[in-house]
């Protein structure tokens, strides 16, 4: 069914009793073309891409539990393509485009909004920083402007610019940045994929890998054994956990990432603020609330909660910038699992285990990449060979040198 205001009216005759469920939710057939382990928004725009731009329609996806049950559901909504880096940058773009495409592409309306992101400077040097990165991302035909003190203060005149340790000297704005509603970005694309015959199942553990000989066949599951002809990974924090069981040892880490959500209050911030002197990102929920995060807790983990020193952490840096934020109170807290790699750059590759191929190691970026990851993992799985905007996401990079280390800190995950 198409989603319209014909069919909203239709359907208000009967009170809106008879719609049909938005996906199928399909019992496992014994073999496909291709599994997707995995059933998040990568996973599901991997599948949904492999349909609708290859053809590719014998598509399983699995989900250990219910559809965006993981780190889909458990993010801050933001989207953005303000990288510096040439191996970083086309490929948040061609994510850029695609989220301002997608609800008319999904059918479904995912909540995309463009208010703006807006990185904060507070010293020359992390303003001299800001410009090269600005004039990196122009030169790749990404909106960036550099505002001063003055700029900023006209957009938010609630922050605390003459704070003694962190004063606001101006910030580097992308207006074509902003958010997006996360589970509706999951929903919008299960019911795409299945519409275009991709089955989706849920309550279905992957529990090992199917092999014959250095090849992998299919997997075995919670509900029996699966073949394929070609197996995709895409299961975010749990990525280490799942390559174990095919052998593999991959370079990454997964540590806890913590959000929060405040009560609901009057429009106050209508953009995304990010804090240059420490890592603090705020947006405002349409319901509200006000949405926001830091840093990971520093120790490896795959619980889905945090520790209340991380908390205390990030509400202070919320206060050294936003004074105001301590009259509110917060409503709840969350955590998810990121898949930290070494130079905080994702993978999408083949691995040396033929038939396996990997999406992972997204750190914190996981989100506003969802379209594009999908898109190049499916050209991936399609044709066998990396997409031009992600060629610099091979797995053997790490063995190579050839490392995209956006914030210049080393091979240490817990830092990115």
């Amino acid at each position: 069914m198409r989603y319209s205001l014909f069919s909203l009216l239709r359907h208000s005759l009967s009170r809106h009793r008879n719609w049909a469920p938005a996906w199928h939710d399909a019992a496992p057939k014994a073999a496909y073309d291709v599994i997707i382990v995995g059933g998040g928004g990568h996973g599901l725009a991997t599948a949904y891409y492999l349909a609708q731009v290859h053809g590719i329609r014998n598509v399983a996806v699995l989900e250990k539990r219910h559809i965006g049950s993981g780190n889909a559901g458990r993010n801050t909504t933001i989207i953005r393509s303000n990288y510096l880096l040439p191996g970083n940058n086309p490929f948040y773009e061609w994510s850029m485009r695609l989220w301002e495409g997608l609800e008319q592409d999904l059918n479904y309306n995912t909540m995309v909004s463009q208010r703006g992101v807006l990185n904060l400077y507070h010293s020359d040097a992390q303003r001299d920083a800001y410009a090269r990165r600005g004039n990196a991302m122009r030169m790749h035909g990404v909106d960036a402007e550099l505002l001063d003190t003055e700029g900023v203060r006209r957009m938010l005149p609630f922050l605390d610019f003459e704070n003694a340790r962190f004063p606001v000297l101006g910030g580097l704005l992308q207006r074509r940045g902003g958010t997006a509603r996360h589970d509706a970005v999951v929903w919008g694309y299960a019911r795409a994929a299945s519409d275009l015959g991709v089955d989706i199942v849920q309550n279905c553990e992957v529990t090992g890998f199917l092999r014959e000989g250095e090849r992998i066949a299919g997997v075995q599951t919670s509900r029996g054994p699966i073949r394929a002809g070609k197996t995709g990974i895409a299961v975010a924090g749990n990525t280490s956990r799942l390559a174990n069981l095919a052998g593999l040892r991959l370079p990454i880490e997964s540590h806890v990432l913590q959000a929060f959500v405040s009560e609901a209050i009057k429009p106050f911030i209508d953009c995304v603020v990010t804090m240059g002197a420490g890592h603090f990102y705020i947006s405002q929920s349409d319901k509200g609330g006000l949405v926001f995060g830091g840093d990971i807790d520093g120790y490896n983990s795959y619980a889905q909660r945090g520790n209340l020193p991380t908390v205390e952490h990030v509400c202070e840096s919320g206060m050294a910038l936003i004074p105001s934020m301590g009259r509110v109170r917060m409503l709840r807290s969350w955590g998810g699992i990121m898949d930290m790699s070494m130079d905080g750059s994702p993978i999408i590759d083949r691995t040396p285990m033929d038939g396996l191929y990997l999406n992972a190691g997204w750190c914190y970026g996981g989100f506003k990449a969802t379209p594009a990851s999908g898109w190049c993992f499916a050209h991936l799985l399609a044709t066998g060979q990396a997409h031009p905007v992600a060629r610099a996401y091979r797995l053997d990079r790490f063995a190579t040198g050839h490392l995209i280390d956006e914030n210049g800190r080393g091979a240490q995950p817990n830092l990115h």
